[in-house]
């Protein structure tokens, strides 16, 4: 269309948020106010707008479109969002900048253009209604509502520049928790919509452990020499808890939480390339960690821990959880003298050397009856509950191991059967 040439002509120069332009609905935008386009294009734009609408956990700015351009552009990984968040706005040379705030200008222009026009009959874009998070991400938030009501967007750069510099860049920018994943293409980090909302005030028993995991975080933030960290002990003892609490505890900071799969380690050296260099914090979260005889996936992780050839980045900590204090199953085997190994002690000791190249070895032993019993009764109080006489004796009959994930069972299940007493 005529009135759309000089938008056109200028998205055909930019350069720096190409991604932007790239994106599939950008790309379906720019082919609606093309020369022509099939029905096809604006059913599909809908189908596109409709389905990041209606799923965002976030309130809107502006319509459906208006809200995608700006989450789009806010969550980019380019050299300005990089550079931003490495050194400010300051550190950006005055060529990069220029182009910027050209681009700028021509994604304002692209933000402008009223689609509902060009998708009639099609409902209108500002009828969706989200998720709406409880809390949505207040930067974020604040940073797309002055985008909406800025009409110079050439003048937002130096704020666009803050933002990148206090969030981070690109999906790290838009997630706190990821995850690692294998695709057809390889490994990549898939960001985690919602995380566990645990805290650490909703844990109870084993203080001392859980402030020296707090510690040490707060050493990883203040960008001080860290320990990885192993938590080991019995299970439902709430030592993966712990960990996922960290993120709660420090909400709102640049801590960035991975959870990597124990079949995925050999991929540690791919995935600490992709932290290396930026702002964030990492804790690299492995859990339910431990490994058969005949599993060797704990070869790599030796060599990230201590003793590979490339050092350990300084914003990155290893947190792993583990049944099993030693991790490598050993077995009386391993110790036998005639066994047809020349060095037998040389098998134990690679075994053993794992656990020992973490700094912090923290335990988390099943609570004998008196503790199982403050925890039982310091949730049930949290519920409103009084523990009679009858209830306790069913708490310490409850057929699960004695642990704080079965004091949590049971107290769930009183809170249920108290719930159908009264309806």
């Amino acid at each position: 269309m005529r009135t759309y040439e000089k938008t056109l002509e200028a998205l055909r120069r930019v350069s720096i948020f190409n991604c932007v332009v790239e994106d599939r609905a950008t790309s379906l935008v720019i082919e609606m106010i093309g020369p022509s386009h099939p029905i096809s294009t604006g059913n599909e734009l809908f189908r596109v707008l409709a389905e990041a609408s209606e799923l965002d956990d976030q309130p809107p700015v502006g319509n459906a479109w208006q809200n995608y351009l700006l989450n789009t552009i806010l969550s980019d990984d380019n050299v300005f969002a990089r550079k931003a968040e490495l050194s400010g706005l300051d550190g950006v040379g005055p060529s990069l900048l220029a182009q910027v705030r050209s681009e700028m200008k021509t994604l304002r222009a692209l933000y402008d253009i009223k689609l509902d026009r060009l998708l009639t009959p099609l409902p209108s874009l500002g009828g969706f209604k989200p998720l709406n998070a409880l809390s949505p991400a207040e930067a974020r938030l604040a940073l797309k509502q002055r985008l909406h009501e800025s009409t110079d967007w050439t003048e937002c750069a130096a704020e666009l520049a803050k933002y990148y510099a206090a969030t981070g860049s690109g999906i790290f920018g838009h997630y706190s928790a990821f995850r690692w994943a294998r695709g057809a293409e390889g490994g990549y980090l898939r960001g985690v919509a919602s995380p566990d909302p645990i805290k650490l005030s909703d844990l109870i028993e084993y203080d001392w452990q859980r402030e020296d995991v707090r510690r040490n975080t707060r050493k990883l933030l203040a960008g001080l020499p860290v320990n990885n960290m192993l938590l080991y002990g019995d299970r439902g003892t709430g030592k993966s808890s712990t960990v996922k609490a960290m993120l709660n505890e420090f909400a709102g900071s640049k801590l960035r939480l991975v959870e990597v799969a124990k079949e995925n380690l050999t991929d540690l050296p791919q995935i600490l390339a992709i932290m290396r260099k930026r702002t964030e914090k990492f804790i690299l979260f492995i859990d339910d960690l431990s490994f058969e005889e005949n599993e060797t996936q704990y070869k790599a992780m030796k060599a990230v821990l201590e003793g590979g050839l490339e050092a350990r980045p300084a914003n990155v900590a290893l947190y792993a959880t583990s049944n099993r204090r030693n991790i490598v199953k050993e077995r009386f085997s391993d110790r036998n003298i005639e066994d047809d190994e020349v060095h037998p002690g040389d098998t134990m000791q690679e075994k053993l050397s794992l656990a020992d190249r973490f700094g912090l070895k923290l335990p988390f032993l099943a609570p004998d009856q008196e503790e199982y019993m403050r925890i039982v009764t310091a949730l049930a109080s949290r519920e409103g509950i009084e523990l009679t006489d009858d209830l306790r004796k069913k708490a310490l009959a409850w057929q699960h191991a004695r642990s704080g994930r079965s004091a949590r069972q049971f107290v769930d299940y009183v809170v249920g059967e108290k719930a159908l007493e009264e309806n």
